[in-house]
């Protein structure tokens, strides 16, 4: 093994650790990024005790995703979302002149797309992101909610946060008000709402007169209703409008309620409505001279003030709920049911076997890599959506991995950034392949584990993600037996899967395992 070519390629490896100036341990970064090639190092699998854990309802508010529609799972079951929020008024104290009368009033939230073509007429062709069930409408109706959704938690004395929970519809359903806002004629707007990939094209018209065409990405676009609005906006007291926190007790929120269609399996949409906003469109009398004209002015309403996601679970798959309310501690279970949402986690024992680690520890091991690898069971994946990542983090403590931590690695796309840490999915290399595996780089958590025999062997939790950025956490409703938290970016995404477990029944070469990758010491 001491040659002078491993030497040449450990100079390499160190070089580039030097670089990256993140751990000036030899050598898990460097070896990350040369790929499989392992050098020719000793290998050591350890086994692993793997384990469901349901999660139930959690906290959902502010999220910077929401979620809103109807996902059908085959394998978890059907979640609809609906959303409640708050509104803040763009500009403060708006001057409202006399005879104001509402010509139009849209609401419009941007959906996240990404333009594929421009054509010669300057129109553009969009690609929708994060939809699921395309086209297949549902019903949406946008209610005025009367519920105050404030700030602070009474509970604590006024000195923590408000938290609102997935299962709270409820209590939004109660308070809603009025009929229904978005009332167009048209059924695209409400009882066969579907999310559209197209432009949205507005004409413009100058003051000349000119008329032109201005384009935006698609949105959800839904028009108002003019009457409401007038009398709610254009004729409030005007100390009604002086300050946010008076308008948001005034006009306490919008409650956007998701129904089914007949015959159709539903669609969701994960939005990110805090770039929403309602724009009222009016005339009034403009008096100059004497003479009284009519003028156009726009009035702005953002959706940025407290928000909810509301997941309502039915139809749940009862091998799902089977795995994640006896889960099998010891042995581990034979599949791990993980999903998002108000949903369910795994829960990792590393090193289970008595005496394993201090073997370890003693013999000096120079840890090179170590990764932990799920396989996805295919089969009960089948014809179900696949989260793109998994997130691997410290249960315990309720925070991320060393790992995570040092994995600077970025990409345009910011899904895909800490590709190093990954739990990136890997396909199949064919057209629409299916997901093979989740595999995670732990070198430096596991190095420092054999390292410092004074180092605690947490707990690992495994779950979904929407955003590898996102590391903060929300607050269970009810603490399970592991945790009273969960990684906020699992909130946001209403996908799961259907990982192989550590059960003796599993195929060996099915099962979660720890690979770990040494050298000896001289």
């Amino acid at each position: 093994m001491h040659t002078s070519s491993f030497f040449k390629r450990i100079l390499f490896v160190v070089s580039i650790l030097f670089l990256y100036s993140c751990d000036k341990e030899y050598n898990a970064i460097g070896a990350d990024l040369l790929g499989e090639n392992h050098f020719d190092f000793l290998q050591y699998t350890s086994d692993v005790v793997v384990y469901n854990q349901k999660t139930g309802p959690v906290d959902a508010t502010n999220l910077p995703i929401n979620a809103l529609g109807i996902y059908n799972d085959p394998a978890f079951g059907k979640t609809t979302a609906n959303f409640a929020t708050q509104l803040n008024l763009a500009a403060l104290a708006p001057t409202i002149g006399v005879n104001a009368v509402v010509d139009s009033v849209y609401l419009s939230v941007p959906y996240f797309s990404t333009l594929k073509t421009t054509n010669t007429d300057g129109s553009h062709v969009y690609e929708l992101d994060s939809i699921y069930g395309g086209q297949a409408p549902i019903k949406l109706s946008v209610f005025e909610s009367n519920y105050f959704m404030r700030d602070l938690d009474p509970a604590s004395n006024f000195t923590e946060t408000q938290s609102f929970y997935t299962d709270q519809t409820a209590i939004f359903e109660n308070a809603k008000l009025g009929s229904r806002l978005n009332n167009a004629s048209s059924p695209a707007q409400n009882d066969a709402f579907f999310f559209d990939s197209k432009e949205i094209v507005q004409k413009v018209t100058a003051a000349d007169g000119k008329v032109s065409l201005a384009r935006s990405v698609p949105a959800m676009r839904l028009k108002l209703d003019n009457s409401y609005f007038t009398t709610k906006i254009l004729r409030a007291p005007a100390a009604k409008l002086a300050s946010n926190d008076v308008f948001k007790d005034y006009f306490r929120g919008l409650y956007f309620k998701i129904e089914t269609v007949s015959g159709s399996a539903g669609s969701m949409a994960m939005m990110n409505f805090k770039a929403g906003k309602i724009t009222i469109n009016y005339t009034e009398d403009l008096v100059t001279n004497g003479v009284t004209t009519r003028v156009p002015k726009t009035l702005d309403i953002n959706l940025n003030g407290n928000s909810v996601n509301l997941l309502d679970q039915t139809n749940v798959n009862a091998s799902y709920t089977n795995a994640v309310n006896n889960p099998n501690t010891s042995l581990g279970d034979t599949n791990l049911y993980v999903k998002g949402g108000e949903g369910a986690m795994t829960v990792i024992d590393l090193f289970k076997t008595p005496g394993e680690l201090d073997l370890i520890r003693t013999k000096g091991w120079l840890i090179n890599e170590a990764n932990l690898v799920f396989h996805i069971d295919a089969a009960k994946m089948a014809t179900s959506n696949e989260p793109n990542r998994v997130y691997l983090y410290d249960l315990t403590n309720n925070r991320p991995i060393v790992d995570y931590y040092l994995d600077a690695t970025n990409v345009t796309d910011p899904k895909k950034s800490k590709y190093v840490f990954s739990g990136i999915i890997n396909k199949e290399e064919v057209t629409n392949g299916r997901g093979l595996i989740y595999k995670f780089r732990i070198t430096n958590q596991i190095r420092n584990l054999v390292k410092y025999a004074d180092s605690t062997n947490v707990k690992l939790g495994l779950v979904v993600t929407e955003n590898i950025g996102e590391s903060n956490f929300s607050k269970l409703k009810t603490a399970n037996s592991f945790t009273s938290k969960l990684p906020k970016a699992s909130v946001m995404n209403p996908l799961g899967t259907i990982l192989y477990g550590s059960h003796p029944s599993v195929p060996e070469d099915k099962r979660v395992k720890l690979q770990i990758y040494y050298t000896k010491p001289n």
